[in-house]
Parts: C-alpha cells; structure tokens; sequence
C-alpha cells in the first residue's frame, strides 16, 4: 500500500477497495450534493492570523468533554453499519461462539483477534484516549463494543415510533457503560440521496442492525429505492420534538447531546429543554442539501449558547487545521465520521489509529505555528472568516 500522508487519501483507496454500493452509501449526500461539497469548502474560507515569538515548546490539547478527560478535542461521529466496510473478524466468530477459553494470555489474544468494524474504531478511538459515539444502527451491538475494554462512549440515538424500544435501548446502553446520547434530531424522514436509490441499497444479507436483531428490527427489505429510506419510514418518529427531550431526561441519568442543530432558535430551545450539549451538525450533508456548511452555522450556535453548554462541530473535517478553525470558532470540539469509515476500510482499526494520530498531529503543528501552546490560547483572534472580510470592507 503506498504511504497515505493525510486523511483525504483513505477515501480513494477505500473507493478502490469497497463494493460500490457501500462506497456510495458512505461517501454520497442528498440531491445535488451542494452541501456535501460545501462542508469542506467552506473551511477553505477560513485563513490564519497566527501569532510569533511566543512559546511552544510543549503543546498541551488535553480537554475535557462533559466531564471526561480526552487527549484532544478530535472525536469520532456515529456511523453506521462499520462492517459493511470492514468485515468481521476472528473477534466475532469467538464472540459469539464462546472460544475465548482457548487462549491462556491476554497478549495471545491480542495477537490473534481481529476486530472488526464498530469494535475496531472502539479500540482505535480507546488507545487515542479519546470519545466514540456508537450509532444505534450498528452492525455491532452496545454490549459487543462495551466487551473490548474500557473506553469512552456515547450512544447515538433515533427515536423509534414504539417508544419501549427507545427505553430498552436506551438502558442497554447505559448498561454497557456508554456515558452520553447523543439525540439525532435531523431525520423525521431520511434525505434524498440519489446514489443509494440507483444502488437500490440495502444492509448486505450477511450483516444485522445488531442492536435491533432481538426485536425482529434488525434487517431491511430490498426495496425499488433506498432499502434504508424505507426503514427509516417504517420505524423512526416524525412527531419527535422537544418536548421529547424532556421525556429522555425522565428514562436515564445520562446527559443527552442535541445532533442537528443549526441555528439560534434551536440552540435557546435545546437550552431551555435542558440539553447538556449541541452537536452542530447537517448529517454530513445527507438529509436537507443546500443548508449551509456546519462550520458556517458555528458561531451562531455559539453566540446564542454563551457558554451554558458545550457546543461541538460535526461535518468536513479532513485537517487538523479544520479542527484549529472550529476551535477558534468557539467549538468545545469536533467528532469525524467519513475519515473513520474510509480509514477502516482500508486498514482495519489500525487504519483508524493512524488517521486520529494524523489529525492529531496536524492540530499539534497548527497550534504551534499559530502560537497557541494549549486549547486555552486558540482564541477568535487567530481567523478571519468571510463575515470578517465583508464587514472590514464597509469600513
């Protein structure tokens, strides 16, 4: 394999490597992909004002999240169904089978077990000492990625129509040990996207939503469209609002992170409601196109929030530099899904290792070119956006 110099270059070599269908569903957004593109282009927009002469010899991007300490303000997005992109594993053959006896060491097991899917971007996300959020629609259940060993969690969250299976779900995963949910709050209805329905897309017949299988959910039917679309039609609520939020807060102790919010409106009810946090977030461009980039909406979400809850970015982050911008910007921190599935398909959890490891070291070197030794100095100051430019041209 030649040698991949940043994040980006994982989702060419996944192209090559992944059955179409797969592909499309994981890189493909809604309609004419405007937003897609955008996500990215927009943090183009955003230029440096760095800082010199100021100390950074050590550089500190320790942070803390909801009350958990992580290594860097870099998470990891849910995305579902991991093992379309990497298949499974000796780990789940064992897993299931029981076989665990047979090894005498936990260094022969390490040696031998190959983790697969949301188990491996577990492990990968655990040795970075940073955060993974499991989709509700993974093809690896809460109690399976709790079995790898410690680490963070969140759990992503849909609300189904049948409100006892969001209560068992909900306490499954607080079961397992997962410390947040994370309520997408985007989807009354999946957006329009063109490739799955020219791929007609469906979950491979090999493949489950594990944490639905016990409750006759965890397939999808091959349709004449999108297979998903018409299992989010069939299943997911339409009439979810905020006064469900509240109704969350009365099922579990856990705090519970607002996916999906845009603007000011939003973020002063998801306050009022009693969110712990906001994830700033257009579904990586799947659901409405031709809403803004996310990191267009940031400081507005921000703004309206002032400082009474945590406010984290989601969507096209492919640099550490991107991860600088958001900061500055007012984001507490930012959580990856594209670069976690493309770097899973091309090499398993230590593909996902050394994607975090470059976005990692990438923020390292912006910090310390921009003059800023710890996540405490990147301040406003440190860019300019184009409201910026607009405004200093009415000057």
């Amino acid at each position: 394999m030649e040698m991949i110099t940043n994040v980006s270059e994982y989702e060419k070599l996944a192209k090559e490597k992944l059955p179409k269908m797969v592909y499309d569903y994981y890189a493909s957004g809604a309609e004419d992909q405007w937003t897609l593109r955008e996500n990215r282009e927009a943090f183009s927009r955003i230029l440096f004002r760095p800082r010199v002469l100021i100390d950074v010899s050590s550089i500190n991007m320790a942070t803390n999240v909801l009350g958990f300490d992580v290594s860097m303000p870099i998470m990891i997005a849910p995305s579902a169904m991991q093992k379309m992109a990497h298949p499974e594993g000796l780990f789940s053959r064992f897993y299931n089978h029981h076989f665990f006896a047979i090894f005498h060491s936990n260094v022969l097991m390490e040696k031998f077990i190959s983790y697969s899917g949301e188990l491996a971007t577990a492990r990968a996300a655990a040795s970075a000492g940073t955060i993974m959020t499991l989709s509700s629609w993974s093809t690896s259940s809460v109690e399976e990625v709790n079995s790898v060993g410690p680490g963070i969690r969140f759990f992503q969250l849909y609300v189904y129509k049948d409100r006892n299976i969001v209560r068992q779900l909900v306490k499954r995963a607080e079961m397992a040990g997962f410390k947040a949910i994370a309520l997408t709050v985007d989807t009354p209805r999946l957006g329009r996207r063109e490739a799955d329905i020219k791929n007609r897309f469906t979950l491979p017949p090999h493949l489950v939503l594990k944490n639905f299988e016990a409750l006759d959910l965890g397939t999808m039917n091959k349709t004449n469209d999108s297979g998903l679309a018409s299992y989010v039609a069939g299943q997911v609520d339409r009439s979810l609002c905020w006064e469900d939020v509240k109704w969350l807060q009365t099922i579990t102790s856990l705090p519970i992170l607002v996916k999906g919010v845009m603007t000011a409106e939003d973020t002063r009810l998801a306050i009022e409601n009693g969110a712990a946090g906001i994830i700033v977030s257009n579904h990586g461009a799947r659901q409405l196109d031709y809403v803004p980039a996310t990191i267009s909406c940031l400081e507005e979400v921000v703004s309206e929030a002032k400082g009474r809850l945590p406010v984290f970015l989601d969507g096209g982050v492919r640099r550490g530099t991107d991860v600088f911008k958001a900061l500055a910007l007012g984001a507490a921190g930012v959580f990856i899904g594209r670069p976690v599935l493309f770097s899973l398909a091309v090499d398993g959890e230590a593909g996902v290792r050394k994607m975090l490891q470059m976005l990692r070291d990438e923020l390292e070197l912006a910090m310390a070119l921009s003059g800023c030794a710890s996540l405490r100095d990147i301040t406003r100051a440190h860019v300019v956006t184009d409201g910026d430019r607009i405004r200093r041209a009415r000057l």
